[in-house]
């Protein structure tokens, strides 16, 4: 009868226990989603502004000045040099290719040929020219 008690109460104090743990973890989650909730609003705050404050941006920068002589020069030279590193890297990539391209072309060339000199020594049959028009029929 004693072990009956000793487990009942066993029982009890650990499903109060874990009652408690379960609200407690409940009540950080809470914290840290609050939390995190107000973070996000201060990201945001920081990255996009008020309508009023946007259209007065765009405003200004229709206002603004053209660009001075020397700018555009600047400019100009910039497009220039991109364009120039632009076609030395395509004129480098397509000579890389076409010497690939040639290598390959070469090695089946060397193969073939290597292959055609072995049938000829194969088939050879003492006479000149060594063709198959001036072999003798029987």
């Amino acid at each position: 009868m004693a072990w009956r008690w000793l487990l009942l109460i066993s029982c009890f104090s650990a499903t109060v226990l874990l009652s408690m743990l379960q609200e407690g973890t409940g009540a950080s989650v809470g914290a840290r989603h609050v939390a995190r909730q107000e973070a996000q609003k201060g990201m945001e705050q920081k990255i996009f502004m008020q309508g009023s404050d946007a259209s007065n941006f765009l405003k200004k920068r229709v206002k603004r000045s053209s660009k001075s002589r020397d700018e555009v020069n600047a400019e100009g030279r910039q497009k220039l040099r991109a364009d120039e590193l632009r076609r030395e890297y395509y004129e480098e990539q397509r000579n890389e290719s076409e010497n690939f391209v040639e290598e390959q072309n070469d090695e089946q060339e060397e193969r073939s040929r290597e292959a055609i000199e072995q049938w000829r020594q194969w088939h050879y049959d003492g006479l000149y020219p060594p063709y198959l028009y001036n072999r003798h029929h029987i």
